[in-house]
C-alpha cells in the first residue's frame, strides 16, 4: 500500500494498536515485562499495586505510567496507555501483560485475568471511521479553540474556519488530517475540504468570508461533521 510506504510510525505499541482498528480486531495484547499498569513503578515501588481494569483513560492513569519503561520493546508504559486510549477509541480491547508469563497468549485467549485490561470505550466504529482513526494517512493537523472544541466534542458540530488557531503539515484537499486542542492533544481526525495552503489563508476567517479570501469556496466548513471522527471524550482531550 502507497499509504503505509509514506508512513511514519512513533513506536510499535501505537502501530499496534492502528493496525488492530483497521483489522476490526476484538483484542490487542501488548506484552512487556511489567506485570501491566500499576499505582506506580514496581521496580521503585514495592507498595505499587497492579490495575486489574482500566475503564476510563483519563490524565490520573496517564499519570500512573509515567515514565516507566521497560527492557523490551521501543517504547514505556505511557506509549502503551496512548496506543490503549486509540484502540479502546475504536471499540478494541486491550490488555498489557508480562510477556514472560507461562503461556500467557493461550492463558489470555481462554480468558484469564492477567495483566490489566482495558475496556473499549465505544463499539466498533464503521470501517471508513476506522481508517480516518488510525493515523496512517493523515497528513497534518489543524490546532483548534477551546470554543471549536466544545462545538465539535459537545455538540456534534462540524469544524470551521473561524475556531482554527493554526494549520500544521502540507495537504491536499480531500485528505485526512487531525484536530488537536490547544494543549496538542488529538481529539479527531477528518477528510478536509481544503488544502493546508487553503485552510492557512482562511483560518480565524467566519465562512462567509472565504470566497472573498480565496476567490472561491468548498463550502463553509473546513470538515464536515459527516467526515469526522472523535478520538475520545473532552474529559481526555483537554486533561
Amino acid at each position: 500500500m502507497d499509504e503505509l510506504q509514506e508512513a511514519r510510525f512513533g513506536d510499535n505499541d501505537n502501530l499496534s494498536a492502528m493496525v488492530a482498528n483497521l483489522v476490526d480486531a476484538d483484542l490487542l495484547v501488548m506484552l512487556t515485562d511489567i506485570g501491566g499498569l500499576y499505582t506506580a513503578d514496581p521496580r521503585t515501588h514495592p507498595e505499587a499495586c497492579l490495575i486489574p481494569e482500566v475503564c476510563d483513560i483519563n490524565s490520573n492513569i496517564d499519570s500512573m505510567a509515567g515514565d516507566t519503561s521497560g527492557k523490551l520493546g521501543t517504547g514505556g508504559m505511557s506509549t502503551k496507555i496512548e496506543a490503549a486510549r486509540l484502540a479502546t477509541s475504536s471499540g478494541v480491547t486491550v490488555i498489557i501483560a508480562n510477556g514472560r508469563e507461562n503461556d500467557v497468549i493461550r492463558r489470555l485467549a481462554q480468558g484469564e485475568s492477567i495483566g490489566t485490561r482495558f475496556v473499549p470505550i465505544t463499539s466498533k466504529l464503521e470501517s471508513r471511521e476506522r481508517w480516518m482513526m488510525s493515523g496512517l494517512c493523515t497528513h497534518g493537523s489543524l490546532v483548534i479553540d477551546n470554543g471549536a472544541e466544545r462545538a465539535i466534542v459537545e455538540q456534534n458540530k462540524s469544524l470551521l474556519p473561524a475556531g482554527v488557531k493554526d494549520v500544521l503539515g502540507e495537504w491536499e484537499r480531500g485528505d485526512i488530517v487531525d484536530v488537536r486542542s490547544l494543549r496538542g492533544a488529538r481529539i479527531a481526525s477528518g477528510i478536509t475540504n481544503y488544502s493546508s495552503k487553503d485552510s492557512l489563508a482562511i483560518k480565524g476567517l467566519h465562512s462567509g468570508d472565504i470566497a472573498g479570501q480565496l476567490g472561491y469556496d468548498y463550502g463553509a466548513e473546513l470538515i464536515h461533521r459527516n467526515n469526522m471522527v472523535l478520538l475520545h471524550r473532552r474529559a481526555d482531550a483537554t486533561g
